[in-house]
């Protein structure tokens, strides 16, 4: 007898199995569209002593990214874990009479994909203008919202932009978006860190010319003095913005499916999560995890973006979230702090380019200070938390780097095993600072949609080196790649940005720091696991490991570089379990030997 999935069904193969042996007398044909018929079908035993696999996979490229980057053919799974990992002839030992043998193919197969620093999948509430390509387009956009409001009534849109991605390249102007929305408030939220507004939304919220900027924020005026609109960093405080959505199971489960539909099996939340606060998502994903809904793994940081210790004992106390709590489905990592702000705001000890550095008198604009940062990491040391830290300039790493010595200094080894976050411009005197305190590294893409904007902020000397991916790599680091989404969610984007430097509208940034098509998939696999101590369970296929892997349209190692960046998987399993399958794909599949 012969049984295959058929279209859009997600089913574990264990259940699947299951059910063809308790049915075999009396079922005679197979369902969907399988690639055998049910004439052959053999129930003899795996030979003495093998273990018997609750499926195996055969007819594969396999790469299983161990310590060799070994290609398999086969592997089975058993139990949510992986048996066995080989040859096809040398997997025919672990069939047994219910075991589901899956024929893929010849397609190829990667460990699940972390990514090491999300936030959000993008769109949700608000004005969409993630696809816009031109000021104009995003101009109508905003238009046929305004359309559909009430006078007066505030609208904003969801933050999975970047200005780097228009034509331009460049903010809308204040003007501008009170042409389309002279009635309206309007705040452009862009990421986490900067905001746009109309003059409606000026006045709504009582922001002036003489308004003073808040300490580690800007309040952007032009060359005359007048309000640009734009709110930096913590200026966006000024903004009292109605609540986000609660974040329920139903959105929960949305935002997993889009993840396991781009191959993501694990995530690696620093702090800010959807607008919810971590220790409620926490409660959330074990709900999912009671009710049988988990189709990810998570590791949770708490969100530390404070100055004193006695704001760290109010953020510990309240969460109740003890550092390495959890199983293999959820756990505390650490927690999030930070000393820099977002491009505009990176604190750098080269001023900016010209207008931006203010006849060069403008370096950035640190968060916190030196004794701020050290006080806080402090207290999270003491209470056992890894700490990751958000840094974008070189100043700012500088800042980290003494305060991480110092308290290295006084307990060596303390700080080992911490993890410096984006490292955008990071200069090679620092590399060996960074390696001799053992720290780890987080990377993420954002030069692939901001160049033009980091070079006319920074110069193209410096966005030429924006995450230093290669030279990180050969000074034996083990990076952990990541999306900082909503605004590259796709993780073989971001390998296809480290592989080739290619960026959204600016050509190629860096040549020199491009990496090995199978270096930049250890970031999403094998490393990602190290940067959260789980290299033992996870992120390659192997013997013990939790059974993660996606089946791939193409083959990564061989494919045209420009066919990296729209990759996808046609079927992602988490534990042995299908939890996203490409309705228009069906895999052959039997059961037992025949």
């Amino acid at each position: 007898m012969i049984t295959s999935i058929s279209k859009g069904r997600r089913t574990t193969l264990l259940t699947l199995a299951a059910a063809v042996a308790s049915m075999l007398a009396a079922m005679a044909a197979g369902c969907g569209g399988g690639g055998s018929n049910s004439a052959g079908l053999a129930t003899a035993a795996a030979p003495p002593g093998a273990v018997t696999a609750d499926a195996v996979y055969t007819n594969a490229k396999v790469l299983t990214v161990d310590a060799s980057d070994t290609v398999a053919e086969a592997f089975a799974v058993k139990d949510g874990r992986f048996l066995a990992v080989g040859s096809q002839s040398e997997l025919n030992s672990y069939i047994g009479a219910n075991t589901a043998v899956v024929d893929l193919g010849k397609r190829t197969v990667v460990p699940g994909l972390g990514d090491g620093h999300l936030h959000d999948v993008g769109g949700g509430p608000g004005i969409d203008v993630s696809q816009v390509r031109s000021i104009a387009q995003m101009l109508a956009t905003i238009s046929m919202a305004v359309a559909k409001a009430q006078p007066g009534e505030l609208l904003i849109s969801n933050p999975d932009w970047y200005h780097g991605q228009l034509d331009e390249r460049r903010m809308p102007t204040r003007a501008e978006l009170d042409s389309v929305a002279p009635n309206n408030p309007l705040v452009l939220l862009r990421g986490g860190l900067t905001a746009v507004l109309n003059s409606a939304a000026l006045s709504k919220f009582n922001i002036t010319e003489s308004t003073v900027s808040p300490q580690g924020g800007i309040i952007e005026k032009d060359v005359n003095g007048h309000l640009t609109g734009v709110l930096i960093n913590a200026a966006r405080s000024l903004m009292t913005l109605p609540p986000d959505p609660p974040f329920d199971s139903t959105r929960m489960q949305a935002f997993q499916q889009k993840l396991n539909a781009l191959g993501v099996t694990s995530v690696r939340i620093p702090g800010a999560f959807t607008g919810t606060k971590v220790p409620a998502a926490y409660k959330l994903i074990r709900q999912l995890q009671n009710e049988g809904k988990l189709t990810l793994r998570f590791d949770m940081l708490l969100d530390s973006r404070v100055g004193t210790a006695q704001d760290v004992q109010q953020i510990s106390d309240a969460a109740d979230m003890p550092p390495g709590s959890g199983d293999d489905w959820a756990r505390v990592w650490g927690a999030k702090t930070y000393v820099d702000g977002g491009f505009e705001g990176g604190f750098m000890t080269e001023a900016f380019e010209e207008p931006y550095g203010q006849h060069g008198t403008y370096f950035g604009l640190p968060l916190f200070t030196a004794d701020q940062h050290e006080a806080v990491v402090s207290a999270w040391a003491q209470r056992k938390y890894r700490v990751a830290v958000h840094v974008v300039g070189d100043a700012a790493l500088d800042q980290v780097l003494t305060s991480w010595e110092k308290l290295d200094k006084a307990s060596p080894g303390i700080v080992k095993g911490w993890v410096i976050e984006h490292a955008l411009v990071a200069r090679s005197d620092q590399i060996p600072r960074i390696k001799a305190l053992g720290v780890q590294l987080s990377l993420q893409p954002h030069l692939y949609y901001a160049a033009p904007i980091l070079a006319g902020l920074w110069g193209r000397a410096r966005a030429d080196v924006v995450v230093r991916t290669k030279e990180f790599s050969d000074a034996g680091f083990e990076v952990a790649g990541g999306s900082d989404s909503p605004l590259v969610l796709n993780p073989f984007l971001t390998m296809y940005h480290f592989v080739v430097r290619d960026t959204v509208n600016d050509g190629i940034y860096g040549a020199s720091e491009r990496i090995s098509r199978p270096a930049a998939l250890r970031m999403f696999t094998s490393n990602f696991a190290k940067l959260n101590n789980e290299q033992d369970i996870k992120g390659s296929i192997e013997k013990g490991k939790l059974a993660d892997f996606a089946v791939l349209t193409s083959d990564y190692l061989t494919i045209p570089d420009a066919q990296i960046k729209t990759l996808t998987p046609v079927a992602t399993y988490v534990g042995g379990r299908e939890v996203y399958r490409n309705n228009a794909v069906t895999f052959g599949q039997h059961l037992g030997r025949q």
